[in-house]
């Protein structure tokens, strides 16, 4: 996570980034974006119904042939049906036993993120990052040059929005390139250094295509969530 002096650097690195410009930087540094609550329940609902059945594969046979002694009379079969309703008893409790300890232990925070996968955390990154974009635009009173950096540090993925105005002037480059340094910022030992770049490519994009020599009436706006 940040610290204290992280935030200042990254303050200011919208300050300097959005002056000279018409166009608004916003960056939202987030811890975890959901609970995934599902993933646990997930994992213990298939170790519940696939291990069981593997195991019955493999061990029912010789199961069967201790039961019977390698054979079938009239006399075991009353024996039989109670062998085999002890059986089932055994697999259900099995099976629940196991759902509730796996769902435990994958609920535990640090399994629980190595075991959720890539493409459900994009989802939700991508959401949230939806979400703050949406309230960002009403923050800037309708403006349509506004760039939202939104990183989600527990999943150490990034998203770039922009404005429809700002996009149509720069494509999808810049913020490809914006987010990559993003990224390449989370491998290393300073981290804030990758969002102080992409900060600063996204102002230069704002720079060159809606450039302001007015001085901007700076205001404050949070960077975390």
């Amino acid at each position: 996570m940040l610290t204290a002096e992280d935030h200042r650097r990254i303050e200011a690195a919208v300050e300097a980034a959005e002056e000279g410009t018409n166009g608004d930087i916003f960056c939202v540094l987030a811890g975890e974006v959901s609970s995934y609550r599902e993933v646990p329940i997930a994992w213990g609902a298939a170790a519940a119904l696939i291990l069981p059945p593997a195991i019955m594969a493999i061990a029912w046979r010789p199961l069967f042939d201790a039961i019977t002694a390698g054979g079938w009379t009239a006399a075991q079969a009353t024996s039989q049906q109670a062998e085999i309703a002890w059986a089932l008893t055994g697999y259900a409790a099995f099976q629940a036993l196991l759902f509730a300890g796996v769902a435990l232990l994958a609920a535990i925070p640090p399994v629980r993120r190595a075991l959720t996968p890539r493409f459900l955390k994009r989802h939700r990154v991508k959401k949230a990052a939806f979400h703050h974009f949406a309230a960002a635009h009403h923050h800037s009173q309708g403006s349509e040059t506004g760039v939202l950096i939104f990183v989600a540090l527990v999943e150490r993925q990034v998203e770039i929005l922009a404005d429809a105005g700002i996009h149509a002037k720069c494509g999808d480059a810049v913020w490809k390139e914006a987010a990559a340094a993003v990224q390449e910022g989370m491998k290393a030992p300073d981290p804030t250094a990758g969002i102080e770049k992409a900060i600063a490519i996204c102002g230069a994009a704002l720079k060159a295509h809606f450039a302001s020599s007015a001085p901007r009436a700076g205001f404050d706006r949070p960077v975390d969530d």
